[in-house]
């Protein structure tokens, strides 16, 4: 296959025609998830209030715990074999590149702006963590959707388009619940000073973690953990213990997400031909289960799509970030996070790292860098004590991310095709 570098010096070559057919193919899917995000926003809207707060949090509910799982169960399931794991062991590693030079980039750009106090560490996190699975997903399902896509055959473009996306959920849940749940911890002693009742307040992580274990029954334990312990031998005991620990220390309970759950069993079930044929095949004898959960996950995409266009409803509110820091967490995450992601891919296509010829898979690696902030990191901010400033910045974000991502999916269809 011929390097990306090649393609891209072909691609600027091309006439004026085949420039304008990339930007519509590539405009296309934008224009319709801003038609439905649009609508969401319409039944938000208080002359219409179809869909209220109450009502897109238990859209968003849904989506998280039944739609989004069962749209990854069943394409990814029937995608993955234990070959294709092993080939596409760049799609983790990219979303680790992905943090890791973002996070580079939000210091950089930190350090030049200035954040107000304590919002520098925030800073670095909203522009070093993109949107890796339910924007890539969105995308991906509105270009296959179209017939005259570069990708060939709208089924088979969806379903490796999900399980590439899918694929690299589970290293974005570690990041999210370790490096950015410790990043946007408020200073010693202190707290973001953030007045809204419904937010959480906190003071240092162990105040956090103390108060989540008081305010949630299920981490009572039934029975003494000390005695319970004792009574076991000192082996098993010791065994017990380390197990306990990386539990906590891991924070396993949060990283293993509905998403991240449905991620692991495809990848398990689909991996081993027995499973396979039991459930993901057309003709297995338990088909009818991933045929339903394919049923569910077409629910996802409008879903999600409505419950975002009715949280821009609210607007922005107010932030203590100013002007300053919040046009550069924009800029920095919308145009300077990208260009990196494509150096990153190029070299990684040059080195032989990815496999020949799937060009979807390229596309995918691309958009991992290409997304803006991610909704769950919003949600790891509000839990710390920083909820509003991370809401102002999705809001933003996400309306200028409308115009950034048809110009960076014009720009990598032009290079790959």
């Amino acid at each position: 296959m011929e390097s990306v570098t090649r393609l891209l010096a072909a691609a600027a070559g091309g006439g004026g025609g085949s420039l304008l057919s990339t930007i519509k193919i590539a405009v296309m899917p934008i224009a319709k998830v801003f038609t439905v995000c649009f609508l969401g926003f319409l039944m938000a809207s208080k002359p219409v209030n179809i869909l209220p707060a109450s009502g897109r949090k238990m859209l968003n509910g849904l989506v998280f715990s039944l739609l989004l799982p069962c749209l990854i169960f069943s394409q990814l399931g029937q995608a993955i074999t234990l070959e294709k794991m092993m080939e596409w062991w760049f799609i983790p590693v990219n979303v680790v590149l992905s943090s890791i030079s973002g996070s580079i980039i939000g210091l950089i750009v930190a350090s030049i702006v200035r954040p107000p106090y304590p919002f520098f560490k925030f800073s670095i996190v909203q522009i070093g963590i993109g949107n890796i699975g339910n924007v890539p997903l969105v995308l991906i399902a509105a270009l296959c959707r179209d017939q005259s896509n570069p990708f060939g055959d709208s089924e088979k473009c969806h379903t490796d388009g999900t399980a590439y996306i899918s694929f690299g959920q589970w290293v974005g849940a570690i990041i999210l619940y370790t490096y950015v749940f410790n990043m946007l911890a408020p200073p010693p002693e202190e707290t973001f000073d953030i007045e809204e009742p419904s937010l959480p307040i906190v003071g240092t992580p162990k105040d956090l973690e103390q108060a989540q274990e008081d305010s949630n029954p299920e981490q009572v334990p039934l029975l003494d953990k000390d005695n319970e312990l004792a009574e076991l031998p000192p082996k098993n005991r010791m065994i017990l213990g380390l197990l306990t620990s990386l539990y906590y220390n891991l924070k396993l309970k949060q990283i293993l997400q509905p998403p991240i759950i449905a991620s692991i069993l495809a990848m398990t079930l689909g991996a081993i031909p027995f499973f396979k044929n039991l459930i993901f095949t057309s003709n297995a004898p338990f088909f009818f289960f991933t045929d339903s959960c394919n049923i569910l996950g077409d629910a996802m995409i409008p879903c999600i799509l409505l419950a975002l266009g009715g949280n821009l409803i609210d607007g922005p509110g107010s932030s203590k970030l100013g002007m300053k820091t919040t046009a550069a967490i924009i800029f920095g995450r919308l145009v300077l996070v990208p260009p990196t992601g494509l150096g990153i891919v190029m070299l990684a296509d040059k080195l032989g790292f990815l496999p020949p010829g799937d060009k979807m898979f390229r596309f995918v690696l691309l958009l991992q860098h290409s997304m803006p902030t991610s909704v769950l990191a919003g949600v790891v901010a509000n839990l710390r004590g920083c909820g509003r400033e991370a809401a102002a910045i999705l809001f933003w974000v996400h309306i200028f991310a409308v115009f950034s991502m048809g110009c960076w999916i014009t720009l990598y269809i032009n290079i790959l095709f």
